[in-house]
């Protein structure tokens, strides 16, 4: 009874969290803030490459060098495929990087990560049948619809935004630090069974290697480096769960290895 409790709570944690922080993003924003610094081409092609090329390539050759089990390998793969993070506008507001900047490009990682992940996937890993709707629609209605009601607050109602900006930052902030102190609680068990297999090695090898690509990537503007690093090393976790729950949920470690990552990955947005 009180595991089922505590897996309400990080189910309602984090679907508190995701449409709490999409709403104070499109209360604080305008379409064309968030549009702006996307029009660099050049910009906009780094981000696609360290995000879809780069990240998977990492992936695989740290499963390679850390000769990782199959399932651990596979659950590294999937998440290294899925970009578009959706706690990267509160990573960057947290780094006092270009706010308007980390959402545009969550979006947009959001966006390609659901047609990318059922084209690249089969090629990298046999036996695996990605549902595009089933990523497509967890995206759709827990984060782009939210954030376009806030836009649409903010550009027909700005004095009603304003207030209600503050509420729904704060409102995110209570529900992530929930979200992780139930998320350790939960997954405690998967956790130590990755002690000695190599798994909390992949990960923290796999944050470094990308979050490096993407600072690096993102030119001489300190404000989009540090977003593009942690844009890149973040991964949407919640896409590759539904992928690694949909094909691998009886091969051994995928799912563990995934929701650890879950876990691990989102305790810096509590910084």
């Amino acid at each position: 009874m009180e595991g089922e409790i505590l897996n309400v709570i990080l189910q309602v944690s984090l679907l508190v969290f995701v449409v709490s922080s999409m709403l104070a993003m499109g209360l604080s924003l305008t379409v064309g803030e968030i549009v702006e610094p996307l029009r660099s081409p050049r910009l906009v092609l780094v981000a696609l490459a360290v995000n879809f090329v780069a990240a998977p390539v990492l992936g695989w050759g740290i499963g390679e060098v850390l000769s990782l089990d199959e399932g651990l390998a596979i659950g590294l793969t999937i998440m290294a495929c899925a970009a578009g993070a959706p706690f990267l506008p509160k990573l960057a507001a947290a780094a006092k990087g270009d706010l308007a900047f980390s959402v545009g490009l969550m979006v947009l990682l959001m966006v390609v990560t659901v047609a990318y992940m059922p084209v690249i996937l089969p090629l990298l890993i046999s036996g695996v049948d990605v549902d595009p709707w089933a990523i497509a629609s967890s995206l759709i209605f827990l984060m782009l619809l939210p954030l376009a009601v806030g836009l649409l607050v903010r550009w027909r109602y700005e004095e009603t935004a304003v207030q209600l900006q503050p509420l729904m930052t704060q409102t995110s902030t209570i529900a992530i630090a929930v979200l992780l102190v139930a998320g350790v609680i939960v997954n405690f068990d998967d956790i130590v069974e990755l002690i000695g297999t190599g798994g909390f090695v992949a990960i923290l090898l796999f944050l470094a290697a990308t979050g490096a690509v993407g600072f690096v990537g993102g030119g001489g503007d300190v404000g989009v480096r540090s977003v593009l690093g942690l844009g890149t090393a973040q991964r949407n976790l919640s896409a590759a769960l539904v992928v690694g729950g949909q094909n691998f949920a009886d091969t051994p470690g995928v799912v563990t290895f995934i929701t650890v990552s879950y876990t691990h990955l989102t305790l810096p947005t509590n910084a």
